[in-house]
């Protein structure tokens, strides 16, 4: 851990901060709620911010710090699950077609050629015609995940490839080591660094592509999200009703949660860059 803390960046240190105020707020102040921040008329309405609303309230008698907790969590889990499962599938599947090779690494390239270069958003909007204009998160997550796995699966597939043919792979190979443990232990570290920023880029992804989904209606307006908030902040009129506080706080949020993963990504490519260097 030391290590880590002398050759990081200070936009490493930033990063971190801002994710780890994320985490506090999406992770741990909702289990402290006084009650259902998504009731509606649990409050009183248009409030501005007091000690007993920090945010003051919604025009639906929502309290909007409380419900921002709630909204931050569900977008904050939903990007994981689609980071970690796109992750996850992208890296097995790149790996076993790019070692493998012969008719698997031709099926699976064919999958992830076919998903590249098909528009997600497009899908998403008939998927939500199709659900009535009400996609529920679950079913965002499956779709995210479907349309997010190829582009891992696509890079580490290249450096599988060229990784297969060198020495100490052949070697390792003749020493009756198994595919799967040439996989793990000595192509997979190869790839460590740029799986963790790949995952991070994929949070990314899934907050704002549910985030734009909802700002336009066709995510589920009754589950708090970073996107719901907005819609419904927007349905309301909120910048005419001059309750900048209800809109602008997920928009903050975003923004934070947006830069924090970038500050993250960014610092540990630099810290790699300075540790090969120092090597």
């Amino acid at each position: 851990m030391r290590s880590f803390l002398e050759h990081a960046p200070f936009r490493l240190y930033l990063g971190l901060a801002l994710l780890l105020l994320c985490l506090v707020l999406g992770g741990i102040l909702p289990w402290f709620a006084p009650g259902d921040p998504l009731e509606w008329y649990s409050a009183p309405r248009n409030q501005g911010p007091s000690a007993t609303h920090l945010l003051g309230t919604t025009s639906l008698g929502q309290d909007v710090f409380w419900l921002l907790t709630y909204a931050l969590r569900n977008s904050l889990m939903l990007g994981l699950v689609v980071a970690g499962l796109s992750t996850l599938i992208g890296v097995f599947l790149g790996l076993a077609a790019g070692y493998a090779g012969g008719w698997l690494d031709r099926v699976l390239s064919f999958f992830m050629d076919a998903l590249l270069s098909i528009p997600s958003l497009p899908i998403l909007i008939l998927m939500a015609a199709l659900f009535g204009g009400q996609l529920s998160l679950p079913v965002v997550a499956v779709l995210l995940v479907i349309f997010n796995w190829p582009f891992p699966a696509r890079q580490v597939r290249a450096v599988a490839l060229s990784m297969r043919e060198r020495e100490f792979i052949n070697v390792a190979w003749f020493s009756g080591e198994s595919g799967v443990r040439i996989l793990v232990r000595h192509i997979f570290p190869y790839i460590a660094g740029w799986s963790a920023a790949n995952f991070i880029n994929t949070v990314l992804v899934g907050v704002s592509t549910e985030s734009a989904l909802a700002v336009i209606g066709l995510s589920s307006a009754q589950q708090a999200t970073l996107g719901t908030m907005i819609y419904w902040a927007i349905n309301y009129q909120a910048l005419l009703g001059g309750k900048y506080v209800w809109i602008g706080s997920p928009v903050v949020a975003v923004v934070l949660l947006f830069i924090g993963l970038f500050l993250v990504s960014s610092g540990m490519s630099m810290r790699s860059a300075a540790r090969r260097m120092s090597v």
